[in-house]
């Protein structure tokens, strides 16, 4: 019997790709995937361009004899320059790197604890998984400000444990204080971070475990282990990506509110938050020290919320608004 060539077989869809068309419909969502891609290649590259343009770097401050060198932005410096004289544009950028390291560092151990914990938790039920979530709900029931606070306290200083002051010379060179204060300041919000990701993930892993393939799996032999971390998390990453996706802005305000406290980045480095904190002193003779460095973050920090709340549409079309 011959075939009609006239019948064309359609291909299948993949999840991913579904979700990705359903994404690039989203404008506000491709207008922060947009904002985020250009803000990362200018915090890595644009050190080097505008050193190249205006010889103008983050630290570089001028020997002159003038009393006041906060200047207003010019074509020298279109951000002007802060208290010291050094050029804010510069200091946004470095600020970025800062920054940005923070949100994504902290939320990556967010990720890793909270998967592993609330997966965990979900799949193995019973009285385990009550003892576990009693646990989240009692650190729940305590500020997580006041953990970070806790944790910066009592670690930092000369109490840093020795595997970060160990990154901080491998990064920064021997007695590398302010980084090593950065380092245990990514690590001490991932730490607080968790607990919601972990009760995402355990709602997740509740519906799944009792699904064919997981049967599959465990009729086949499959450990415990690799049931939970290569069939059951897998099929539970589209929350965990758009909850991840939330929680970069989230951190990245935590740290902005630490460092207006002093306990957050220290000089010679700096985040947008820092700057902003150094900016409020001169806000009403020098309003740009604040200006830029809030506007940068507040786009980035819109960026990533509109990009979050696109990723859910797309990855839950049942949440979608038509």
């Amino acid at each position: 019997m011959a075939e009609n060539p006239e019948v064309q077989v359609e291909k299948g869809a993949s999840l991913w790709r579904d979700a990705w068309k359903r994404l690039l419909k989203n404008r506000l969502a491709v207008f922060g995937l947009i904002v985020i891609v250009l803000l990362g290649l200018v915090v890595i590259i644009g050190p080097t361009v505008l050193y190249w343009l205006t010889g103008a770097t983050a630290d570089a401050i001028p020997e002159n004899s003038d009393l006041i060198k906060s200047f207003p932005p010019s074509w020298q410096h279109p951000m002007g320059t802060d208290e010291a004289g050094r050029d804010l544009l510069a200091r946004v950028i470095q600020g970025g790197r800062i920054s940005l390291m923070v949100g994504v560092i902290s939320t990556v151990v967010s990720l890793l604890v909270g998967v592993s914990y609330g997966a965990i938790a979900g799949y193995l039920g019973g009285r385990i998984d009550n003892i576990m979530m009693r646990i989240v709900d009692m650190i729940y029931a305590i500020p997580y400000i006041l953990i970070v606070i806790v944790l910066l306290k009592v670690f930092g200083g000369a109490n840093t444990p020795a595997w970060i002051q160990g990154l901080s010379r491998t990064f920064g060179g021997e007695g590398n204080q302010p980084l090593s204060q950065i380092f245990l300041l990514f690590f001490a919000l991932g730490l607080v971070s968790w607990l919601t990701m972990a009760r995402v993930v355990r709602g997740q892993i509740l519906s799944l475990k009792n699904q064919d393939f997981v049967m599959a799996a465990r009729a086949t032999g499959v450990s415990t282990f690799g049931i939970i971390f290569r069939h059951l998390v897998p099929n539970a990453l589209g929350p965990v990506i758009v909850y991840a996706t939330l929680t970069v802005p989230s951190v990245m305000l935590t740290e902005a509110f630490l460092s207006y406290l002093g306990l957050g980045v220290q000089a010679p480095f700096a985040s947008w938050g820092s700057l902003a904190s150094d900016g409020i002193k001169n806000i009403a003779i020098f309003p740009w020290q604040l200006l830029f460095p809030g506007l940068t973050m507040a786009l980035t920090l819109f960026s990533l919320n509109f990009l979050g709340d696109g990723l859910r549409d797309a990855l839950d079309p049942q949440t979608r608004k038509f």
